[in-house]
C-alpha cells in the first residue's frame, strides 16, 4: 500500500465528527439511463430517496460503485451503488465491507422483489438470495447470507411466459409507479431504524 492509498484509507474510513463507518447501506440496480426507474433498479431509487432525505448525493466514485458518506440517524454509513451491473453486485460489496473491516451483519441491501407488489416492502433479518441474481452474487462473494435486506416489491409477471428479463427490465405503469414513491420512502425510513438496531420495529411498521 503506497502511502497515498494510506493516507485515503485513513481519512474515508474515520472522521472527528462522525468516527468510524459503521454500515454499508447498498441499494441494488443497473447504471445507465436506459435503466433509471425501471423495475430491476427500485433498490437505486429507496437508496436515492434516502441520500435524498439526508440532503446529500451518492456521486463519489469508490468499490466499483458510486457512494456516498452518511450520517443517517447519527451513525455514521457509506451509501452505495454498484455500477458493476446487477448480476456482478458482489463485487462492490465485498470491496466496501472488506475495506472498513464489516462483518456481514453491518451490512444492509435494499433490492426489487417481484413476488411482492409495488408499495409492499418486507425486511428479513438474513435469507437466502431467492433467485435475485444481485442477491446471489453478493451472498456468493461475501460467503454468508447473515446480512438485513428490505425488499421492494415491483409486482409480478404478468403471466408465467412472460419474459423475466424483460420485464424486470421494463418501466412502472403510471399507477405502480406513484405506489413506488411510497414504496421506496418506506424503505427509506426502514433502513432509518435498521442502523440504530430497531429491526423489530422496522419490520412492525413496513412488513
Amino acid at each position: 500500500m503506497s502511502i497515498f492509498d494510506l493516507f485515503d484509507k485513513i481519512s474515508t474510513s474515520s472522521s472527528s465528527s462522525g468516527g468510524k463507518i459503521e454500515y454499508v447501506i447498498v441499494g441494488l440496480g443497473n447504471p445507465g439511463l436506459q435503466y433509471e426507474n425501471t423495475r430491476h433498479n427500485a433498490g437505486f431509487m429507496a437508496i436515492d430517496k434516502l441520500a435524498s432525505s439526508l440532503g446529500i448525493k451518492i456521486d463519489k466514485m469508490k468499490f466499483k460503485g458510486l457512494y456516498a458518506d452518511a450520517s443517517v440517524n447519527g451513525v455514521r454509513c457509506l451509501l452505495l451503488k454498484p455500477t458493476t451491473y446487477m448480476n456482478n453486485s458482489g463485487e462492490s460489496v465485498v470491496q466496501a465491507l472488506d475495506f472498513y473491516k464489516l462483518s456481514p451483519e453491518n451490512l444492509i441491501v435494499i433490492y426489487d422483489d417481484i413476488s411482492l407488489e409495488p408499495g409492499k416492502l418486507r425486511i428479513r433479518r438474513k435469507g437466502s438470495h431467492g433467485g435475485h441474481n444481485g442477491m446471489r452474487s453478493i451472498i456468493d462473494l461475501l460467503g454468508s447470507d447473515e446480512f438485513p435486506r428490505v425488499k421492494v416489491g415491483v409486482g409480478k409477471k404478468p403471466h408465467p411466459d412472460y419474459n423475466l428479463a424483460d420485464w424486470v427490465l421494463g418501466h412502472f405503469s403510471s399507477d405502480d409507479a406513484a405506489l413506488m414513491n411510497t414504496s421506496v420512502e418506506n424503505a427509506s425510513e426502514a433502513v432509518k431504524l435498521l442502523v440504530q438496531g430497531k429491526t423489530d420495529e422496522a419490520m412492525n411498521k413496513f412488513n
